[in-house]
């Protein structure tokens, strides 16, 4: 790193040069890259039945939605009502795109009363769509624009409003945080390094960097499935990642430039220091984002590939965009002085005073400081996890009005339905042993408590009995109703039957879990396998897919992380030092997540509706917290590691570094925690809890770990801090004896 930081001084404007074409490529990225899509295909029950249905029937799935047309005078059955819901939705019928409208005065007798509201005063009109889910998805605000009436209100709901009112929610998000973050960040480092060209510099490699993983994740979109949440985890992290790179570069160069001969000398110092410090430090950070990759098949692993490919992109600019900078800069990176306190000489500082009086006091220190940050972390004990839904959009989104408006006044249409995918061994649907086996699942469906009916291909009519039903399909399918027709179509293949099964239960309760239970537990038939999926089917097995996948994930990330640490500072024991007290910072983030989140403190401020966390957001807040804590334990512990080597005295290397790296650290953590809280003002409660919770990590593990704990910790292990077997240990510089810290 020394040798690469006099070739960066000497060759700037080429270094430069390559710097602004990755730059350029950021740009093409960004302009030509894919659509961002939230799939998965993992390896569980609800997922394989789907994957059966999209196999063997017509892909109707995700390409429809729900107009709710309610007036506040006239009632259906009048004149009036009738023609405004016709007028309204009139240029639905001229449109290409549009496949099938059904309203009540379309629908056949039977299926009209389900679209009626119990007080008459509103109607559900059925959209069916040609186009498939990602067209839908990205012209429903066109088609949606179509239906206007002056007599009636309207509201959405369905899957393809819910994509486009979190596709638009969620890009708002992203422009009120940068909005908001990056003023913040200017001015923290303006105070930070009391200089405007010091600060203006970081601030830039900050957005390159950001540019570079969007554009890289929305290209990585053509190739895999990017998750909508990509975009804005790439911002969250590259944003304050970059910002804190930069800032340690400079602030050690800045320290170099004011000893060093000369300003090459004192670039190669800062690379063969800081520039380590970085790699290793992103690598850290990639380890713990590739956790996600453990989660195949889930929205995760993009966000893992994407979260890792920003870090690159932000270690890649640092030592190669900002070191040539600083090399045309010179002394210049001064400039603009600001009139703000200045820090104090060396040894005076506060922070050297906070170490030395810690590590007189080590037990009284760490004993209540830990006890707080457990205390803090226990609301994570009464953890609830449930899959995302609706209510992760703000009361003002018209999908979750459309769903709320949809369970208060079309109780009849039912509020859950739950899918279970018959497949025959042998022969299709409509053989008579089939259609025995199908009728006799269904008859046991219907018995079970909460289920308030099974639509099926042997259920189509009530009054029916096993041998009408085989008697029935003996017939050519053209020959069939009409109805039956429809039924035989829609919910059979070449070797499966579906069978829907309503119930009154919330997606996510603990009713429609039990009832997911109660079909599995009785779900055996002879000649056949049966599958259970739909939405509280796939919420649980979500969430035991989490659990079960999340300790390879943890081990992974820190036998790693253990592995990077012991080879970065040649010790055995400071890796395992390093990873207990990220445990602590976590902890004290998970608590505030469950508190704030599932038991809906502070709901009322920050904007949301209270409910069971989805199961990523703890393993996403895990990865990256992880990575970033033990960002700043690299800064730190290289810092003391420095003073170490120099002078042999634990007590002096740990006053030394936290004083040299503490305001730095509390600084970068400042402006992280401001670009994280930024995202705590979004409106999808998913971005909110990640911003809320990486922030209240970020302030703890720079406040109370780093500062106290931490210092009292290496206070009590002594010399056994840096203690490491012969092979490990790199030649040691001739010390110089000091006087050991008071």
């Amino acid at each position: 790193m020394r040798r690469w930081g006099h070739f960066v001084y000497r060759r700037r404007k080429a270094v430069l040069a390559v710097s602004l074409g990755f730059f350029v490529l950021s740009i093409v990225g960004l302009l030509t890259g894919g659509q961002p899509i939230n799939a998965g295909n993992y390896d569980v029950e609800s997922v394989h039945a789907a994957n059966l249905e999209a196999a063997q029937l017509p892909s109707t799935t995700g390409s429809s939605f729900t107009l709710i047309l309610s007036s506040s005078q006239a009632t259906f059955g009048q004149p009036t009502f009738e023609t405004a819901v016709n007028s309204a939705v009139a240029p639905l019928r001229n449109d290409s795109r549009v496949s099938a409208l059904t309203t009540p005065y379309t629908a056949s007798a039977a299926a009209a009363p389900l679209l009626v509201s119990t007080d008459k005063h509103s109607v559900l009109v059925q959209v069916g769509m040609r186009i498939d889910f990602s067209q839908a998805r990205s012209q429903y605000g066109q088609i949606r624009g179509e239906v206007r009436s002056s007599s009636l209100s309207i509201t959405a709901t369905g899957d393809v409003p819910l994509a486009y009112d979190f596709d638009t929610y969620l890009a708002d998000d992203l422009r009120r945080s940068e909005v908001v973050s990056l003023p913040l960040a200017l001015i923290l480092l303006v105070i930070v390094f009391t200089t405007g060209i010091a600060a203006l510099l970081c601030l830039g490699v900050g957005v390159f960097a950001v540019l570079g993983g969007v554009g890289a994740a929305l290209a990585l979109a053509h190739a895999i499935n990017v998750s909508t949440y990509a975009v804005n985890v790439v911002t969250l992290v590259g944003l304050g990642i970059a910002i804190d790179y930069s800032l340690f570069i400079v602030t050690r160069f800045r320290e170099e430039l004011a000893s060093a001969s000369s300003v090459e000398d004192a670039l190669a110092t800062t690379m063969a220091t800081a520039g380590r410090a970085i790699i290793f430090s992103g690598l850290t950070v990639a380890i713990g984002l590739s956790g996600l990759l453990f989660y195949t098949g889930t929205a995760l692993v993009s966000m893992g590939v994407a979260g890792a490919i920003v870090v690159a992109i932000s270690v890649l600019y640092a030592v190669t965009l900002l070191p040539s900078m600083l090399a045309i800069l010179g002394t210049r990176i001064n400039s603009i002085r600001v009139p703000i306190m200045q820090p104090k000489p060396f040894g005076e500082g506060a922070w050297h005073r906070l170490a030395t009086w810690v590590m007189r006091r080590p037990w009284t220190v760490l004993i209540p400081t830990v006890a707080i940050l457990l205390i803090a972390g226990s609301p994570f004990l009464d953890l609830r996890l449930a899959n995302s839904d609706v209510n992760q959009l703000p009361t003002s989104a018209e999908a979750r009005k459309g769903a709320d408006l949809l369970q208060a006044q079309f109780p009849q249409v039912g509020q859950n339905t739950i899918v279970v995918v018959v497949n025959f061994q042998h022969g299709r649907p409509t053989t008579a042993a089939n259609i025995a086996t199908a009728y006799q699942l269904a008859q046991r469906l219907a018995a079970l408590k909460g289920v308030t009916g099974v639509r099926s291909y042997v259920s189509v009519d009530p009054t029916l009995t096993l041998s009408s039903y085989q008697s029935l399909y003996l017939q050519p399918k053209g020959s069939l109703p009409s109805a039956v027709q429809s039924v035989l179509t829609n919910l059979t293949g070449s070797s499966i039957a579906v069978l829907d099964v309503a119930n009154p239960y919330f997606v996510t309760s603990d009713q429609a879990h039990a009832l997911v239970r109660d079909i599995r537990a009785s779900d055996g038939v002879s000649g056949a396998t049966v599958q259970v999926t739909g939405d509280t089917a796939f919420d649980i097995d979500l969430v035991n897919y989490m659990i079960d996948h999340t300790p390879l994930a943890i081990g992974f990330v820190l036998i790693t992380t253990l592995v990077v640490l012991t080879v970065l500072l040649r010790s055995l024991v400071l890796p395992f030092k390093a990873v207990i007290m990220n445990a602590l910072s976590l902890s004290a983030a998970f608590g505030a997540l469950v508190w704030v989140f599932d038991q809906g403190h502070l709901s009322s401020i920050l904007g949301f509706t209270a409910g069971p966390l989805d199961p990523t957001i703890p393993v996403l807040l895990f990865c990256v917290v992880f990575g970033l804590s033990m960002d700043y334990e690299v800064f730190l512990l290289t810092r003391m590691q420095e003073a170490w080597i120099r002078t042999g005295d634990n007590r002096t290397a740990v006053a030394d570094g936290l004083e040299r790296s503490g305001r730095l650290v509390t600084g970068a953590a400042a402006i992280m925690a401001c670009v994280f809280l930024a995202f705590a003002l979004a409106s999808v409660v998913t971005i909110k809890s990640i911003g809320v919770g990486m922030a209240v990590a970020v302030i703890v593990d720079a406040t109370l770990v780093r500062a106290l704990v931490v210092p009292a910790v290496m206070r009590l292990l002594g010399d056994a801090n840096w203690w490491a077997p012969r092979w490990l240990r790199r030649p040691q510089p001739e010390r110089h004896e000091v006087a050991p810290a008071a």
